[in-house]
């Protein structure tokens, strides 16, 4: 018998939504010591399976019929305090963002030291949560004890989650998105984590996640969904190798291969930075100075006409400031960032406006970069508008750039939120494309998007770059995607450019440690997609 399964599981959706069931008629199972993969995009249903076996169904969506049973019990038929009771002692989960899932006010140590009180766990607390952080391989656990959430990593961060849902031994743990956005060592730290955790301990794991790359790394067996419904289900191998709905097919051709583009010839020489450097400080006040934290250092590439150049290292590996001091977001603390020959620092705030009609941002966050409070329209045309156009050619030229991005023009008049993250990050790039820059600086711009939609702003991207002419500063933490859109490649630790290179040159034979330990860590990297064995 199936430690847990869903037997046709439907839960309703409210009316005048866009489907009426948000899952519907579901059935999957879940043996002990698996890992079952669940995939699919954004709205499929995966994270409100797993809403649904944990008892977290939101207010207002009635299940309509179906079971889910574990160890013998249908869940849904236990009351709220009986439910309580299996969540974290039986049933463990891993939410996508641990960010918004942690508590703020409270350190790492009482919030997994809460799981033991609250289901009446008594002895040596404090002993049971240090052998967990050390399980998790977290660094030097007594320290740890004390910390709050916003001084670690994400993926510190995520593996606190996983010790609070390990905590109590559960028999199944339900690991929603637990890499998205994270970058590919870390990412892989967790997958390997997850796996051995697994194995150690025959937990049933499962694990959603849109990203056919981490299903090649760990899965037993996958389940795809699309609109709520289980399109194909079967074991790991058989799904990846020879997929049979035609859903699954798009979603493994739109994972990023990997594969070097071809370079495009240098010519016209756009953007040179020279010894570039950037530190902050940290932990000052009004007495104390505070320790010095060296963001870029010695930063030095140059980037020509109509050429992609990719920045790509982990999280805090100073791609981000490096792009920012490149607009003067931030300013450098030495160095020299020439445009066509201009430095750019040398100029003064009013001097530097007509280049920053020239050179423009996508960032990352498609949901912080918009402002909520403003319809569509005027935020792609506030920045021609500040520039002097008059506001009726602006709005004008805002509708061609929605058609450019492939958006609909009734867009105009519409605001942010009404927009999913794919189509936030079109608004965003034709926000920045709507001055006319020669160069472009896209900040990991598809690093939380399902891999369809990914690859549809990528298409995009790709695609604008050729029509206008535009040359790109490319930072991504994800390397299958630097090589499906760079020319060339530089690669970024802790603050310096380590390799710098052309894309095949840097995927075919790296130089570098570092950057072999970043090629190591692309998650199912010796899975070859059976679009491209052919």
């Amino acid at each position: 018998m199936s430690l847990l399964s869903v037997e046709g599981l439907t839960i309703a959706l409210p009316p005048g939504g866009e489907r009426a069931h948000a899952i519907e008629d579901i059935s999957l199972h879940l043996d002990a010591g698996e890992i079952l993969c669940v995939v699919g995009e954004s709205g499929s249903g995966k994270s409100m399976t797993a809403s649904a076996v944990m008892g977290l169904v939101p207010p207002g969506l009635p299940i309509v019929s179906g079971r889910i049973v574990f160890e013998g019990t249908d869940l849904l038929r236990l009351s709220a305090e009986q439910m309580r009771e299996l969540r974290g002692r039986r049933l463990g989960m891993v939410f996508q963002e641990p960010m918004t899932a942690l508590n703020p006010l409270m350190t790492v140590g009482d919030q997994i030291g809460e799981v033991f009180r609250v289901h009446g766990e008594t002895g040596d607390v404090r002993g049971r949560v240090l052998r967990l952080l050390e399980d998790v391989r977290l660094p030097d656990p007594p320290s740890l004890l004390g910390t709050y959430p916003f001084r670690l990593s994400g993926g510190q961060r995520q593996r606190v989650m996983i010790a609070m849902a390990l905590a109590l031994g559960p028999s199944v743990l339900i690991a929603d998105e637990p890499t998205t956005a994270l970058d590919v060592t870390t990412q892989m730290q967790i997958l390997r984590l997850i796996r051995q955790l697994q194995q150690e301990k025959g937990t049933g794991v499962l694990f959603i996640t849109h990203d056919f790359g981490v299903v090649a790394e760990i899965a037993d067996r996958v389940a795809v969904m699309q609109h709520g419904r289980i399109v194909e289900q079967g074991p790991a191998r058989a799904v990846l190798n020879a997929p049979q709905h035609p859903y699954t097919r798009a979603l493994i051709d739109a994972v990023p291969h990997g594969t070097a583009r071809a370079t495009t010839s240098a010519s016209e020489e756009v953007l040179r930075l020279d010894g570039v450097r950037k530190t902050f400080r940290r932990g000052g006040g009004l007495f104390k100075r505070g320790s010095a934290v060296v963001a870029v250092k010695d930063a030095r590439f140059s980037l020509a006409k109509g050429e992609t150049l990719g920045l790509v290292g982990e999280s805090g590996s100073g791609k981000s400031t490096l792009a920012r001091c490149v607009v003067r977001l931030f300013e450098p603390d030495g160095g020299s960032i020439a445009f066509h020959g201009t430095d750019l620092l040398r100029l003064s705030r009013a001097a530097m406006k007509p280049y920053r009609q020239r050179i423009q941002m996508v960032f990352q966050d498609p949901y912080a970069s918009l402002n909520p409070r403003r319809k569509v329209g005027d935020i792609i045309a506030e920045g021609p508008v500040t520039h002097g156009v008059p506001r009726a050619q602006a709005i004008a030229k805002a509708k061609d750039l929605l058609r450019l991005v492939q958006l609909d023009a009734g867009a105009l008049d519409r605001y942010p939120h009404e927009f999913s993250g794919g189509q936030r990050q079109r608004i965003g790039l034709a926000r920045a494309l709507a001055l006319d820059p020669e160069l472009l600086i896209a900040d990991e711009p598809v690093s939380a998007l399902d891999v369809s939609v990914q690859a549809q702003v990528l298409a995009l991207l790709d695609d604008i770059r050729h029509r206008l002419g535009l040359t790109m500063l490319f930072i991504t933490h994800d390397l299958r995607v630097a090589a499906q859109v760079c020319d060339r490649i530089a690669v970024m630790q802790q603050g310096e450019i380590v390799e710098l290179g052309d894309t095949a040159q840097v995927f075919g034979s790296p130089r570098h440690a570092y950057t072999r330990e970043l090629l190591d860590a692309i998650p199912g990297k010796h899975w070859m997609p059976p679009r491209q064995a052919a």
